[in-house]
């Protein structure tokens, strides 16, 4: 199969002018080893069953011998023989005007511990599933950040293909490269059932040697995945699972733990400018899956089901537009939050750039819903205005001014066209987006 590229190309192309060493991580099956592959002349695969014995015995013995072949050098399920992280921390410190020699990749499904972090040496990148734009179902019209740096960008009338229905599967399906390479939808839908079922019946004793009870793994993805994008507090999703099983709080927590660590599971910070008081911000992390399509799988429904219930299609179009923030956030060094206050004040996605320019984000399934969010969004933004006006009153002792957003944003599921509202408020079908 053709190397499609990724989006995270552009930050792998960044770190290794910078770094020597590049250790690639995320959920398996996202596209590491490929990514990897595509950069480098040399490929050690340790899980080579042909070559498997011979490489862990020099790996063992003489791991320095692995360095002479020709560079760039893929270390491909180098937790099989964790000697190596220390021989290439070693030569980076030994050379330290090498750059982008090697790269690592393995399983998330087993953490092995290294004497040394590798910090300052050995960079990391976190690599997520691929984004609609990347599989295809994004014509990618309209970038992100070219909205950001040309405030003349036109957008309006850019049309999106892409029907609500194509959308059902894209969430099912999920952003697995490997479906790119099947013809039929149904086989498609196997891969993202398959790693459910991986997940909660392996890898959670895998990564760690621990054996953990799979039914309790399973009902916890079900309960998340009963909260998914939402800001639901944790003795919600632990009374779920105690209804169902007779388990400690802590017990949850651990397995949570784990889900996090093999980037099943991943909280969304807040965003706190402090426009109003500390406490008046909710601080609470909004759940979600590294991509909706295991959440999918862990309720057990396929796109069909989304036809007679849209309200829970607006969660995980959520989790899904979330998930490709987070895959073109990592290109441009930005971060994504959300924001949620106990005034009503509230933003699904906050995209912070580096340089402190940001974008509020409301993320609707429906065009229906446009009018109320861009209410919401106007609100917040005049919420700031009015912030900054009462700080300059006071000449004596002015507060802390804060900058306006600079994107005003709805993301929006069935909608046709890309237009501009009468308040400024740009809203773009997600069949248009990219980075």
């Amino acid at each position: 199969m053709q190397y499609i590229p990724r989006i995270v190309d552009r930050e792998i192309d960044r770190k290794k002018e910078a770094f020597d060493a590049i250790s690639i991580v995320g959920p398996k099956g996202c596209g590491k080893t490929r990514t990897a592959k595509e950069r480098c002349k040399t490929v050690i695969e340790f899980q080579d069953e042909e070559k498997r014995a011979g490489y862990l015995s020099v790996a063992e013995t003489s791991p320095r011998l692995f360095l002479k072949n020709e560079k760039p050098i893929l270390f491909d399920e180098w937790q099989d023989a964790p000697k190596i992280w220390g021989t290439i921390r070693k030569e980076c410190d030994d050379n330290p005007d090498a750059t982008g020699e090697y790269y690592l990749t393995g399983s998330t499904s087993r953490k092995v511990q290294t004497p040394h972090s590798g910090t300052g040496r050995i960079t990391e990148i976190t690599m997520y599933p691929m984004s609609l734009f990347e599989t295809g179902e994004s014509t990618g019209s309209i970038s992100l950040h070219s909205l950001f740096n040309d405030s003349g960008n036109e957008i309006d009338g850019l049309k999106s293909e892409i029907q609500l229905e194509d959308l059902f599967f894209a969430a099912c399906r999920g952003g697995w490269p490997r479906c790119l390479a099947l013809r039929s939808k149904e086989a498609k839908l196997e891969i993202a059932e398959d790693y459910f079922n991986q997940i909660y019946k392996k890898d959670i004793n895998t990564i760690d040697g621990v054996r953990r009870n799979p039914e309790w793994a399973k009902t916890i993805l079900w309960s998340y995945a009963r909260n998914m994008a939402t800001l639901a507090k944790k003795s919600i999703i632990y009374a779920d699972v105690k209804a169902n099983h007779d388990i400690h709080d802590s017990t949850i927590a651990s397995y949570v733990e784990v889900f996090e660590k093999l980037f099943v599971l991943k909280n969304l910070d807040a965003w706190t400018p402090q426009i109003r008081s500390r406490t008046a911000i909710r601080a609470a992390k909004k759940h979600l899956f590294v991509d909706p399509s295991i959440g999918i799988a862990a309720l057990g429904i396929t796109p069909d089901y989304f036809y007679n219930d849209l309200d829970t299609f607006g969660h995980v179009f959520e989790n899904m537009v979330l998930r490709d923030l987070l895959v073109f956030s990592q290109a441009h060094n930005a971060r994504v939050m959300h924001f949620s206050d106990d005034y009503g004040l509230e933003a699904d996605a906050v995209y912070q750039l580096s340089d402190g320019r940001y974008a509020l984000i409301e993320i609707k399934t429906g065009s229906g819903a446009i009018p109320s969010a861009e209410k919401n969004l106007l609100r917040f933004k005049d919420a700031i205005r009015e912030h900054n006006n009462q700080v300059m009153m006071n000449k004596e002792h002015p507060g802390v001014l804060y900058r306006e957003p600079s994107l005003l944003l709805i993301i929006c599921a069935n909608c046709p066209m890309a237009y501009t509202t009468t308040g400024g408020v740009k809203v773009i079908p997600v069949g248009c987006l990219r980075d």
